[in-house]
């Protein structure tokens, strides 16, 4: 489905700029939580991702029976980043799957897993974190990557696939996509995946047109830095991520880049960002807006 005919079917015109407020991370723990419920009230985030595998899943699907109208995605989980905090899988605890350490958790970097883990293995991985979240009374709106290791060609197969299944968006920029080489992306990387992207849009799945992240590595100026982005958005939709968070000591003593998350919080929860994107005669969305284009095709 090309942009022009995704932006129609919600009633834009093909020159309208849209963005998604994507709240990373919510689950990670009781701080993600907290942040997310304080913006989805205030209006400065319009869509969130779970981390299914994390302690605080539980908290999550409970806050979103109580709040069936809540834009919440999969955010498919396949790393554990932190040194002092970790997490294992839904679907196995056996470190010969490629999916887990000598300890039994997921690995910390994207690299290990992409070398260690089959495709079929992290397949089904996805596939239990999105059962269990359903089973649990989430209304999934799409299905996004944590730390963009199930993007990587050897698992995209597999991402896409349980979205088509679900009927739900995966988040998935075109190559094409404004910012899509700063996340990561390489030239053989896009041209491995044109094929399979240009498949998928056939099948009426809704593509990226811009995907950008707030720093959490520059804890300051963060308003400036969020206005400066937005006011740079492509014609079309775009996936813009951060991670909120509130200040608590848990929130301290897992990430070393709490100020930022701290910041980003704080940052979306200003009435000052929703009136510049106002002013900008920026739109935002949620995932749930595309999952009902999806649906209708």
């Amino acid at each position: 489905m090309t942009t022009e005919a995704i932006l129609k079917k919600l009633g834009f015109s093909e020159t309208d700029r849209l963005v998604i407020l994507h709240a990373d991370d919510v689950g990670m723990c009781q701080a993600t939580l907290s942040a997310f419920d304080d913006l989805w009230q205030a209006g400065g985030v319009s869509s969130g991702a779970v981390m299914v595998p994390c302690p605080w899943f539980p908290s999550v699907a409970d806050y979103c029976r109580k709040n069936p109208d809540v834009d919440m995605g999969i955010h498919a989980t396949l790393n554990c980043e932190w040194n002092k905090y970790s997490w294992g899988a839904v679907s196995t605890n056996d470190p010969a799957s490629g999916l887990l350490n000598e300890n039994g958790y997921l690995h910390h970097n994207p690299e290990v897993t992409i070398a260690m883990a089959r495709s079929q293995v992290v397949e089904a991985e996805l596939a239990a974190q999105v059962t269990l979240a359903i089973k649990n009374g989430i209304k999934i709106s799409h299905i996004d990557s944590h730390m963009g290791t199930i993007l990587h060609p050897k698992f995209i197969q597999g991402y896409l696939k349980q979205a088509l299944t679900q009927r739900v968006p995966a988040m998935q920029p075109r190559t094409t996509a404004v910012g899509v080489m700063e996340m990561g992306a390489t030239d053989e990387s896009l041209v491995l995946l044109a094929p399979i992207l240009e498949n998928i849009e056939t099948q009426g799945m809704p593509l990226i047109d811009g995907i950008m992240m707030m720093p959490l590595d520059q804890p300051e100026g963060q308003l400036e830095i969020a206005k400066h982005m937005l006011a740079n958005l492509p014609v079309g939709i775009t996936h813009f991520i951060y991670h909120p968070a509130v200040d608590t000591p848990e929130l301290r003593a897992i990430c070393p880049d709490w100020p930022s998350r701290v910041a980003n919080y704080h940052t979306f929860m200003d009435p000052e960002i929703r009136n510049f994107i106002k002013i900008q005669d920026i739109h935002i969305i949620g995932y749930k807006h595309l999952r009902e284009v999806m649906r209708s095709k």
